[in-house]
Order: structure tokens, then sequence, then C-alpha cells
């Protein structure tokens, strides 16, 4: 009896059976592992397991991999294993090689559910990682590494396009670490004036300036014994990155106006959606903080080289969306599956978070298709071209062109859509105040006078 002849006789199992062939591609997916693990026999086939079947053992003591290079069956190890819809389900598996027609050598892996009292504790039951819904290799790959990363307090550097989830990443990193007891602070180093930073970053003492009444600890102090999280460091001003490089170093630094040093002991994590390596080269970015910051360097892929995590993705943001707005819709059509999957989501994991938003608030029943989304999306398939954003007719980048001319042809002044084109602009850089400034043809400070000035 061939094996794809058998599907009949596994499907009675009383419980999930998958089998693979010598390049881990699923050969055979009987009905129980459907049920357990929430993907469908058609969405398996072909597949490689660790895509469909993907456990904390995945590259590295993979009981697969054990029982096809031992020749030995592996019973009975106790896993935990993320489904498709993102339950976190204790299983016990078995694994074993057989050899099939032609002297085809393919392995075969039997699981089942185990109650929440008989499961080990291989994996914490409250894994942070469980938030993550990844099916992608590359990115499954990059959660290996970061459970390596974590347990040490080695500095980390994110990098990738902005809206690839580098800040739900740190805080994965600060969760499964040594230090999760303590606090994780987060800081965006593009959201402040450079002067104001230093301040939030280090904190001051009484007197250090005309408004600083009192003592106030920085950043750096709120993280003692935990993480602290750099936000697009890429923006820190020359003067702070020399002032940043000697905490990291010393693990002791200076607050404004303060004669003593303050000692602090805590992890650092940065994250950059900018090639700081160019950076350095161009004398933008201090190469020894660069160095320094970079013990450890974890980049994370944009969505449009990661399509099998869209659609997951997706059905994650529809249900919060249901939630959040009570809606019915409960699922997407294959038509809206194949709309997202070939967008190109300049904005990344962001964008799609939003446009599920956007799809569900306009659904009147339990259904998403692809007349719930933004029509541009039909037409934005390329890599590199940009979405026009809800609420803003014009396109991305329009502001830059619309600004420049505004003041040339005012004499300084400018339209009463200045507030408008700035806060595009704004968003179509993700709040970025560095890279907003480059694309309106203006400085840093001028641009936070603008803000002030409209309030933003």
């Amino acid at each position: 009896m061939r094996l794809t002849e058998s599907t009949g006789v596994f499907d009675a199992l009383g419980f999930g059976f998958f089998v693979v062939d010598e390049g881990w591609n699923v050969l055979l997916f009987n009905r129980e592992a459907e049920r357990i693990t929430g993907f469908t026999r058609k969405e398996a086939l072909g597949c490689k397991c660790s895509e469909i079947f993907h456990t904390e053992f995945c590259n590295a003591r993979c009981p697969l991999q054990q029982a096809l290079v031992s020749g030995d069956r592996v019973s009975r190890r106790q896993v935990h294993f993320l489904t498709r819809d993102n339950r976190r389900v204790a299983l016990e598996i078995s694994a074993a090689p057989f050899t099939g027609s032609g002297e085809r050598t393919m392995g075969v892996l039997c699981f089942r559910e185990v109650l929440a009292d008989q499961a080990g504790t291989d994996t914490p039951a409250d894994d942070p990682l469980r938030r993550l819904v990844f099916r992608h290799p590359l990115m499954l790959q990059l959660l290996d590494i970061l459970r390596m990363v974590a347990p040490t307090d080695a500095s980390v550097l994110l990098t990738g396009e902005t809206g690839t989830g580098k800040g739900l990443l740190a805080k994965a990193l600060h969760d499964l670490s040594r230090r999760r007891v303590g606090p994780f602070v987060g800081v965006n180093c593009a959201a402040l004036p450079d002067k104001l930073l230093e301040s939030e970053l280090f904190g001051y003492k009484k007197g250090a300036f005309t408004d600083a009444r009192a003592d106030k600890p920085g950043m750096f102090e709120l993280a003692q014994g935990g993480t602290i999280f750099l936000d697009e460091i890429g923006d820190l001003p020359s003067d702070l990155q020399a002032k940043l490089l000697q905490a990291l170093e010393e693990r002791r630094f200076y607050p404004l106006g303060a004669t003593k040093p303050v000692s602090v002991n805590v992890r650092v994590v940065a994250a950059s959606n900018l090639d700081l390596a160019r950076r350095t080269t161009e004398g933008l970015f201090r190469s020894d903080l660069y160095y320094r910051l970079r013990v450890v360097e974890l980049h994370i892929p944009p969505l449009r080289e990661r399509s099998a995590d869209i659609v997951p993705l997706a059905e994650l943001f529809l249900a919060r969306a249901a939630e959040r707005y009570a809606k019915r819709a409960t699922h997407l059509d294959e038509s809206a599956k194949r709309l997202l999957s070939a967008y190109s989501f300049p904005g990344n994991v962001r964008e799609l978070k939003h446009l599920m938003e956007h799809a569900v608030i306009l659904s009147d029943g339990t259904t998403l298709t692809p007349a719930h989304f933004p029509p541009q999306m039909a037409v934005h398939s390329a890599p590199t071209a940009p979405m026009s954003h809800p609420g803003h007719p014009t396109c991305p980048g329009q502001a830059a062109q619309r600004l420049p001319e505004v003041e040339r042809a005012q004499g300084g002044s400018l339209l009463e859509r200045e507030r408008d084109l700035l806060l595009q602009a704004l968003s179509e850089n993700d709040w970025s105040i560095l890279q907003t400034a480059a694309q309106l043809g203006i400085n840093r400070t001028t641009l936070w006078r603008r803000m002030r000035k409209y309030g933003i």
C-alpha cells in the first residue's frame, strides 16, 4: 500500500500523525493532527515540518532528527506547541524512522495532547514567546537564537524596517532573561529634543537648569536591575552617543548638574531601522558605540520577505479587533488571504494590524473579503510601492514636496494646511523626527518648533 493511499487508515488513529521526507517536507497529515494543530491537511502537505509543527526543540534536539540519525525510536518526549490560532498546548510526542518504497528514508511523528497536570517543565508554562505568531523559517530561526541570547547580559541590537516588531522582541528578550523580575524601560531616542532626551536618559539634579526644582532620576536609573530598550538609537545625537558609550563601558554616568556619578546595573537592548554600519562610515554614528551595542545583532526581515507569517498574524489581529470593536467577524475568505499575501506591506506588521482593524470596523458579518480592505492594496503590490494612508488622500511623500514649496511661495509663512502636512509626514516616517525633518528639508529644531506651534 502506497503512503498516499494510507490516509484513511491514519485518519482512524486517536493521535496526531504526520510523515516527512529527508528534506523535512510533510508528506502525510492525519485528521487528528489537523484538530490538534489547527492546520488543514491541504495547508500542511508540502510544507517544512517546522512551519506547521514548531516546538522549542526545533533546530536543537529535534526528536525526528534524532530518530533519523540514530535509526532508533524516540519515545514520549514532552514539548510545547503553538497552534495555528495561537493556543499553547503541551504535547507528548514520539518519533521513528522508516524506509518507504524505493528505499526512501522517511520519518514519522506521533503526538497527543497532555493534560496540564501531566505536562513537564522543559519550557515555562508562561513562555513569553507564546505571544509571537511566526511561521516563516527565518523567524523561527530568529526565535531560537533569541532563546539562547536572552539568559545572558549581552547587549543586543535589533535591526529591521519600521513596524517589524522590534519592540515586541525586545520585551520578549527581557521576559526570558534573569532580569525579568526587574523593570523594562523603553525610550524612543527620536521622540524628544536633544537636551530633553539627555535629561530623560540620565536624569538631573536640583538646580541643574531653571526648572529643575528637585532631583529627577533618568531612565537608566529607573531600569536598575532590569532592561533599558533604546529604540531608534540611530537618531541619537553625537554628544549623547559619547555619554551613552561611557555609561555602557563604565556602568556609571553623571546626571545633569551632578558632581558624583551614579552607578547602574542594566542590560541594554537597542533597535534601529537605519543602516548603522553605513552611518558609522559616514561619521554620523560612533563606531565604538555601534560595536558595543551589537554584541549580538538580530535582524528582523520585513513582512514581504516572510509571507508565511502574513495570514496567521492577520487572523490574530482580526480576533483582537473584533473583540475590541464588538464585531462578529471571525475569519478571512480565501480571496482576502490572497490579497493580503500579495501585498508588499511597506509598514510591515504595524500596517497589517491597522489594516485588519480597518477591515473589521467596516465589516457587518462573520467573513472578511477584499471589499473590506482599502482599494489601494490591489494596486500597490510591488515590493517598493507605498500605500496611501486612510485619512490622507495625497500620496506618501507629497508632504515632502509641498512644504518647501509653501515656504518659498509664502516667504516663510505657511498655509493653513501645514498642520495636516506635518502630521502626514510624521505618519509616513513612523514619527521619526530625524527622518521627517530630512524628508521635509528642514532641521530638527525647526520641526520641533512647528510641532509645538500646532500642538502636535
